[in-house]
């Protein structure tokens, strides 16, 4: 066997198919490509206990604060001046009619208003416009 034939460049070229070749050169790059990558930035470590819920924590207390709390406080004064109001006491519902309290139940009241009579639910009633003439003087002040 001739050495000089084993090493023959020029005839190299003949001896390999065009596939081959692009199979090659794309195995190469390939190969070099992990050589000019850069290792991935370092991930912050999770926090864990209460920390990852302290968000979610101070969310609800500042709903609590600002919707939940002044809600609660305004049905209690609601629940208060429906229990003050007696007959005699002119309301406005929450439909807008105004009428004067003519029998009033556990949950409803009935209303005159001019020659008819309605019948609400306690609920429904918005606000005492005016109270009766012998009401006492705290429920004349909740009404402003």
């Amino acid at each position: 066997m001739n050495l000089r034939n084993t090493f023959d460049f020029a005839n190299l070229s003949f001896k390999l198919k065009k596939g081959n070749i692009m199979k090659s050169i794309l195995f190469l790059l390939l190969a070099t490509a992990s050589l000019f990558a850069q290792e991935a930035a370092p991930q912050p470590a999770p926090q864990g206990g209460i920390g990852a819920f302290l968000p979610f924590i101070l969310l609800f207390v500042v709903m609590y604060l600002f919707f939940i709390r002044p809600k609660q406080k305004e049905m209690k004064k609601m629940d208060e001046m429906r229990k003050a109001m007696k007959k005699g006491d002119e309301v406005m519902t929450f439909a807008g009619i105004i009428g004067i309290v003519h029998h009033m139940d556990d949950t409803t009241v009935t209303l005159r208003t001019g020659s008819s009579t309605i019948k609400f639910q306690k609920a429904a009633i918005q606000s005492i416009t005016t109270p009766a003439p012998d009401a006492p003087e705290a429920v004349k002040e909740e009404s402003k």
